[in-house]
């Protein structure tokens, strides 16, 4: 007897770590709606420390990858040669009706060439972001990816301000609000609840955590970032806001390689008043944002979750994709200028003082129920196509 698939598969194509959190949040509003259309989860591995990524999909209740590549950490020609032929073997096995994109990384421009290639449609999440810096290899990613997505999911009101000026309109385009804004309002009550045992395991280290509102948190991993030049200047930053105020600092794995490889490591780890850290699961990360007075970083990630939790930032890159959060008054761009930080960190507390939490925020990434609208419109893209997608079992 025949027997047809009743559901659409969708293809999700994940990378890095901020992917699995963004997807965590997608996942939970998907969990009950599986039956309408299936997901496939690809990891490819891109991720610096890929064993990482498994805290996510254990902490946050990601499901388990359906594939994972394993293409590791290599230039952006050699992760997008190691990833494009599985990409296309597996889109070209399941015969997905979309494949969801997120970010602007290399998986999300691998899983763009070859899903357009295939003439399978592309659902963008996090599109329309723009620093206006073809410098920056995510710009070049993020541009060419919502080129040739047919669902673009405009995570603010300027994403969807430079969608229009490419020429991106129309029912194309949506204004979900933002993944990352969900999945941070979820777990911040369970991210309070867990401080008392990051104290408790950081003491077991002779570490002692300072109150709530009297230290920085510190992220630095962007490859424009790490390189031993730059990485010279950041550390200079890292130890002019030091003499502001504490500094806690979770180690992204490839800072750590190239603080090494650069003779840098004795610098880094020897900044008075920083702390150094081995990298945190999202829950243990977030409560410790969430305590702190200020974040410094260049993720981008980062600069929206501390806008949503209510942290001032500093950007220590000379762009952001995330404007908004700076007209806002919340984030100030410093580059890896010592004096640029040193005069950030003093706005910022003349603006803030030490408890900002409490100060009014612009609703800027909605109200926690982006991923909520992102999975209605990709299950009822894949329903009308179902009967393309019908096949023998």
């Amino acid at each position: 007897m025949l027997a047809f698939v009743s559901a659409p598969s969708i293809l999700v194509v994940l990378g890095n770590r901020p992917q699995f959190v963004k997807h965590a949040a997608v996942a939970r509003a998907w969990a009950s709606r599986t039956e309408e259309a299936r997901p496939i989860i690809v990891d490819t591995g891109q991720h610096y420390d890929h064993a990482l990524a498994g805290i996510f999909v254990d902490e946050l209740a990601i499901p388990t990858p359906d594939y994972s590549l394993g293409v590791g950490s290599a230039s952006h020609a050699e992760q997008l040669a190691r990833m494009l032929p599985p990409l296309e073997e597996i889109m070209l096995r399941e015969r997905p009706a979309s494949v969801v994109l997120y970010g602007d990384t290399n998986s999300t421009l691998g899983g763009a060439l070859v899903a357009s290639k295939l003439g399978i449609p592309i659902a963008h999440i996090e599109a329309g972001l723009r620093s206006f810096d073809m410098t920056m290899p995510e710009e070049i990613n993020r541009v060419m990816t919502d080129h040739v997505s047919t669902m673009l999911f405009a995570p603010t009101d300027a994403a969807v301000g430079n969608l229009a000026k490419e020429g991106i309109t129309g029912e194309r385009v949506h204004r979900s609000g933002d993944v990352m804004a969900d999945i941070a309002l979820a777990v911040a009550a369970g991210a309070d609840e867990r401080r008392e045992s990051i104290e408790r395991v950081l003491a077991q280290r002779g570490i002692a955590l300072p109150e709530r509102g009297a230290y920085g948190i510190v992220t630095v991993h962007r490859a424009a970032n790490t390189e031993p030049d730059a990485l010279r200047e950041i550390i200079e930053c890292l130890r002019v806001a030091a003499e502001h105020l504490p500094l806690i600092f979770p180690v992204h794995p490839r800072t750590e390689a190239m603080a090494e490889r650069a003779g840098l490591h004795l610098d880094l780890a020897s900044v008075p008043g920083m702390t150094l850290l081995p990298p945190l699961g999202y829950v243990d990360m977030t409560a410790l944002l969430r305590g702190a007075r200020v974040a410094l970083t260049d993720s981008g990630g980062l600069q929206k979750e501390a806008f949503v939790h209510g942290v001032p930032c500093v950007t220590l890159r000379d762009r952001t994709e995330w404007t908004e959060t700076v007209d806002a008054g919340w984030n100030i761009i410093a580059g890896s200028d010592s004096n640029a930080v040193s005069a950030a960190l003093k706005a910022h507390a003349a603006t803030f003082g030490d408890e900002p939490w409490g100060t009014e925020r612009p609703d800027l990434y909605g109200d926690g129920h982006a991923a909520e609208q992102i999975v209605d419109v990709l299950i009822r893209h894949a329903t009308t196509l179902l009967p393309q997608h019908m096949r023998l079992r």
